[in-house]
């Protein structure tokens, strides 16, 4: 019953605080206008991930029983960091600016450190050969751990560049983080996973095409952010060879897109950073395939993956 709750609170608190978020996005014109690269028809709203850290949180602190009071502390004051830069890079857009990215940067991996300090953090993994647990130095700790904090955090945003693509991703990342979740026993990475699909769900009422309002460089970053320490509190800490895989696959299609984009950036000459149409949603659009078509497929091929990844682990346990 705490899992269904959690779930059904999360979707109710998005789904109707989002439609004032909205009216105050408009009053006070923090909306994403249309630009060559943004294809969109008119100005649109860009505060989804306000909402979305709202939902969590009430939900987070009423419900989830089990996480300490001093990891919970450090959960909620990375995610204000996180949401805080987001919402400076997304007002700078709304002026049709462009934020630099260096403050972001260093905003994001302090973020990242205060999670490892929470203790959440990636700390070995178990030999598949002699079942022997492999505990790793303090200093690998902390570089795979923020690294992997920083890259998810990434990839989730830079997938955000058509109505319900990052947050459908999101949620089916959550669900399998969940289901997963469930088959190890982990009683806290459930409800938390449960709790992002529920404010995804929520705010995908209003964000599928044609999109109400943007989840924003806030909103992505919030997601992949929360993603990545679910991951870190979940399946990476059983541990095993097969649960490490399970984030992986789950998230394979913003992972394995975007280290394609960074190398073909890099190969390029263009800096890392300097959007351009180059992710795989931009590059099906291309070759002719609708919005919605787009969103569909690349939602299809992630569900496949994620499906691929519990079937795994089943067969594995």
């Amino acid at each position: 019953m705490r899992y269904i709750l959690s779930f059904i609170l999360a979707f109710s608190i998005v789904y109707f605080i989002t439609p004032s978020i909205i009216k105050l996005s408009y009053k006070y014109s923090f909306t994403d206008k249309p630009t060559k690269r943004k294809k969109h028809s008119k100005e649109t709203p860009l505060c989804g991930g306000v909402t979305m850290f709202i939902g969590f949180f009430i939900v987070y602190f009423l419900v989830n029983r089990y996480s300490l009071i001093n990891e919970k502390l450090w959960v909620f004051l990375g995610s204000i960091l996180i949401l805080g830069i987001g919402l400076v890079d997304d007002y700078y857009k709304t002026r049709g600016k462009e934020f630099p990215i260096y403050p972001r940067l260093i905003v994001q991996l302090i973020a990242a450190f205060m999670i490892y300090n929470a203790g959440i953090a990636f700390r070995g993994f178990t030999n598949p050969f002699t079942g022997e647990y492999i505990l790793l130095t303090k200093a690998i700790q902390i570089l795979l751990t923020i690294t992997w904090i920083f890259g998810v955090t990434t990839v989730i945003n830079w997938s955000d560049g058509m109505d319900g693509l990052a947050g459908g991703l999101s949620f089916i990342s959550s669900l399998t983080f969940a289901a997963a979740a469930i088959i190890l026993n982990q009683s806290e990475s459930v409800t938390m996973s449960l709790i992002i699909s529920g404010v995804t769900l929520g705010f995908l009422v209003y964000n599928k095409y044609p999109a109400k309002i943007f989840m924003g460089d806030s909103g992505a970053n919030f997601l992949g952010f929360m993603l990545s320490i679910i991951a870190l509190d979940g399946a990476f800490k059983q541990a095993t060879l097969m649960s490490l895989f399970i984030p992986i696959l789950a998230l394979a299609i913003p992972i394995f897109d975007n280290i394609f984009v960074i190398i073909k950036r890099f190969k390029d000459g263009k800096p890392v950073y300097q959007a351009d149409r180059s992710q795989i949603h931009y590059r099906l659009e291309a070759k002719g395939f609708t919005p919605k078509q787009v969103v569909m497929y690349i939602n299809m091929v992630s569900l496949a993956f994620s499906l691929i990844s519990i079937i795994l682990l089943l067969i594995k346990n």
